[in-house]
């Protein structure tokens, strides 16, 4: 840096940073949370385990990457209702954040909506999954329990994103 370039401006305290507000919800944003915490904790836990046992034995517990799966699979859902809950998912913001106030309230419960509809038949053709699953006796391939154990959380979780993707819908009423 030489004598007569400026110095740089510095950067904001932490107490000059915008808090990070939770949006007004009916249902609360804990049990997402919580649940995120709980799953998180059970795959650290079993692939800890996992590895304690290989490491001593050489052998690997067979049902632990099985319900690791399970697990990762409930993580990503759950993580996806937390962020449709908070409307930080995936979004083009190129063309949300263009245009006026209005437009872009509109454009974001069109995405909202989409959002809905779109889970709202993930569940319904998850339903049909877990009902041939049952009905044909599927069994999963590392412990022979029935599939639609693990099955049956997809519709389940899916029409959770889908209330809180509709949520989002009615909150973006009347603001931008």
């Amino acid at each position: 840096m030489e004598k007569n370039d400026p110095a740089p401006e510095p950067l904001p305290a932490a107490a000059e940073l915008p808090l990070d507000v939770e949006p007004p919800v009916k249902v609360p944003l804990a049990i997402e949370d919580w649940l995120a915490v709980l799953v998180m904790a059970a795959l650290c836990l079993i692939t800890f385990v996992n590895v304690v046992v290989r490491y001593f034995s050489s052998a690997s517990i067979a049902w632990t990457e099985e319900i690791s799966v399970f697990l990762m699979i409930v993580m990503t859902l759950v993580g996806g209702c937390a962020a449709m809950a908070r409307d930080r998912h995936i979004k083009i913001e190129y063309f949300l954040e263009a245009g006026s106030a209005e437009r872009q309230r509109r454009l974001a419960r069109f995405g909202a909506l989409c959002s809905a509809l779109f889970f709202i038949g993930l569940g319904v053709l998850s339903i049909r999954l877990v009902r041939d699953q049952y009905r044909y006796e599927e069994t999963t391939p590392g412990i022979g329990v029935p599939a639609w154990w693990y099955s049956v959380w997809l519709p389940l979780l899916s029409f959770a994103i889908a209330l809180r993707a509709f949520g989002v819908f009615l909150r973006r009423r009347g603001r931008a």
